[in-house]
């Protein structure tokens, strides 16, 4: 029996199976230590939101339970636990997965550089992308920024990602310092307010799996099509577990593509994989435009005149805005922790565009609510809808969410289940319940400015303005 001990430092890869770096240990004889920090102060602004935490305290958990409570869990600064539980055990090794949001990026380098100092022998390996950031490039060596080329000529035409390992049969784990548990991690708050996201979620390895089964099961067939529909049920709501690393992008690359060869789905396969090309594309935005979250990639942008208004965003963020594919949208993301992907493009468009709120504001929202808020995710598709990014839809390019509401909702079942103020409004109205007649309305229970909210915005005009702020940074660039 080997008594050379290696901490595995768990950050967004909380699986067993297809995990590089505990395999890695596993293979060359290394007893495991496993750890988790919680390091906020090194996050500085782009610490954890409410939801992803949440999210987080159940995922540790599900992890802690399958190294049967062996989990050494911290909180505060990553090197400072580093060395004290390095000193503590004598462990030899570190290993770890890599993580790509830039401040871990620097810190992980000197955190890197300072073991190795002291001795130690230290390797980081990828488990969270199909591909690294680095190495999808153009010919001449540049990244890509718009993502067919990316995804077709570069990751396509990429080696294969290799197939994902399956979880060890057995973890030799070492003998470790204190382990503490989930709660001293302090990630929940006073308030018990994801009560209802804890109905629809179930955090971990073996929900992640069981996520990807029943996608591939049911929700992939028509995905190209139906993917669009948020009264559907053809998404894989995957996001969040691929988050976390609950589930590696390889065993969902693979398993989708045998599925959709298997039952001759190969469209709506395609296009479910260039999903994960798209979460590929965001981290290759991310890495190599490291203010990416803050500043926008067209600088023209940077002289938009965004306006400020509270009340608009205040209503935006609660779902009153009158609107009520916004309202049904906004109230989903508040009571799941999760928003229909079609939804997100309309009630981001509806703030940036039509109420010219500055998309930090949408974007740090997002941040704080969803369970899967994603540094890379997130930062590249408010750029995109804003349309100050990379491969951005134009910025003249403005939902109107009625006429995207009776596209995408037809019947309005989605609206219904979240807006149910407007429970009894024919289909053919209830996109629009302001147009609507009053016998209508009185027939359906529905007071405008009562039960439901005006709109607070006129659809027609407030396009108009946006198109006209958007010729003023045309002129002055």
């Amino acid at each position: 029996m080997t008594n050379k001990t290696a901490i595995i430092w768990f950050r967004q890869d909380l699986r067993l199976k297809d995990n590089p770096a505990l395999l890695h240990a596993i293979d060359n004889g290394y007893k495991v230590l496993p750890l988790y920090i919680h390091d906020d102060e090194s996050a500085g602004p782009w610490r954890r939101g409410g939801a992803s935490k949440w999210w987080l305290y159940k995922s540790l958990q599900s992890l802690n339970a399958s190294l049967d409570g062996h989990m050494v869990l911290r909180a505060g600064n990553a090197y400072e636990h580093l060395t004290e539980i390095i000193k503590e055990t004598g462990a030899e090794a570190i290993f770890w997965n890599r993580c790509y949001e830039p401040w871990r990026m620097a810190r992980d380098k000197d955190i890197k550089a300072a073991l190795k100092e002291r001795g130690l022998k230290v390797k980081t390996f990828n488990a969270s992308l199909l591909w690294e950031p680095w190495e999808i490039k153009k010919d001449d060596g540049t990244p890509y920024k718009v993502f067919t080329p990316f995804y077709r000529k570069g990751c396509l035409k990429a080696a294969e990602p290799p197939a994902p390992r399956p979880a060890p049969d057995n973890i030799p784990l070492a003998e470790g310092p204190a382990r503490y548990n989930e709660t001293d991690l302090n990630l929940l708050p006073k308030i018990q307010w994801y009560r209802s996201i804890e109905q629809v979620w179930s955090p971990g390895e073996k929900g992640a799996r069981a996520r990807l089964d029943a996608f591939l099961e049911g929700g992939m067939k028509n995905y190209k099509e139906d993917r669009n529909r948020p009264d559907m049920e053809n998404v894989s709501r995957l996001s969040p577990h691929l988050h976390f690393g609950e589930i590696s992008p390889r065993e969902i690359w693979h398993d989708a593509q045998a599925r959709g060869m298997q039952a001759h789905w190969e469209k709506d396969m395609d296009t479910f994989c260039s999903e994960l090309g798209w979460r590929e594309f965001s981290y290759s935005l991310l890495y190599h435009n490291k203010n990416l979250m803050r500043e926008p990639l067209q600088e023209k942008f940077k002289n938009f005149p965004w306006e400020k208004n509270d009340t608009a965003l205040n209503a935006w963020q609660r779902g009153q805005t009158g609107i009520p594919i916004i309202d049904a949208g906004m109230r989903q993301l508040w009571q799941t922790g999760w928003m229909h992907n079609r939804v997100r493009m309309i009630v981001a468009s509806f703030l940036v565009k039509n109420l010219r709120i500055h998309w930090h504001e949408g974007e740090d929202w997002f941040w704080d609510t969803l369970v899967d808020a994603d540094l890379a995710n997130n930062s590249a598709s408010w750029q995109w809808v804003a349309g100050c990014g990379a491969d951005a839809a134009p910025y003249f390019r403005i939902f109107n969410p009625v006429t995207q509401g009776y596209k995408f909702d037809p019947n309005g079942d989605y609206v219904r289940k979240f807006v149910p103020e407007l429970k009894n409004m024919p289909s053919k109205n209830i996109h629009a319940p302001w147009e609507t007649k009053d016998d209508i309305l009185a027939k359906a229970g529905v007071v405008l400015g009562q039960t439901y909210p005006r709109p607070i915005a006129d659809l027609k005009e407030t396009r108009k303005a946006a198109l006209e702020s958007f010729e003023t940074i045309k002129k002055a660039s």
